[in-house]
């Protein structure tokens, strides 16, 4: 499977970009999935369902199949958050997986930059040198912006994407 990143800073709009640019790539005829990095903790579940009620009991997973979806939910109990490639590992078939977040992963990345926020662009930090391929911006762009995009041009952002997406193996 193909790997590629959507970066930025905080507020900076990389899930609206997303919610825009699936469909785009979907239309494409491209079966696309996503893993979405968070530093926050995330609930997925709700206090008294049952299958809440089963990880408070210490369940290590808990698989939830319904009708239209189903959702396996791992908990980490103090372990260590799993590599990038641990869980490539668990997305089924599919011709590409997008990454939001993971900003230091080694593979290809579109940053998500609006001056407006008043956040420094990751573009420019050297940890991130190779990695950040273009920027997406809703204003121009400084002349040493790499590959500088408007974030309406979602052609042109599906473009990049198809042209950089990389096949990172699930085993590292």
């Amino acid at each position: 499977m193909n790997v590629f990143g959507i970066a930025g800073r905080s507020g900076m709009g990389k899930t609206t970009l997303l919610e825009r640019l699936v469909p785009a790539l979907n239309r494409q005829g491209l079966r696309v999935s996503l893993i979405k990095h968070s530093h926050k903790d995330i609930e997925v579940d709700r206090p008294g369902k049952d299958s809440h009620r089963l990880r408070e009991a210490g369940c290590q997973e808990v698989l939830l199949l319904g009708r239209t979806r189903w959702a396996l939910m791992h908990e980490l109990r103090g372990d260590a958050e799993p590599p990038l490639a641990y869980l490539l590992s668990r997305i089924q078939d599919c011709d590409l997986v997008l990454v939001e977040g993971f900003k230091s992963g080694h593979f290809p990345k579109l940053e998500v930059w609006r001056e407006a926020v008043g956040k420094p662009p990751l573009w420019r930090e050297a940890q991130y040198a190779g990695q950040i391929v273009a920027v997406a911006s809703d204003t121009a762009l400084p002349a040493d912006a790499p590959a500088p995009l408007r974030l309406d041009d979602l052609e042109g952002v599906a473009r990049c994407v198809r042209a950089h997406a990389t096949a990172i193996s699930a085993a590292g």
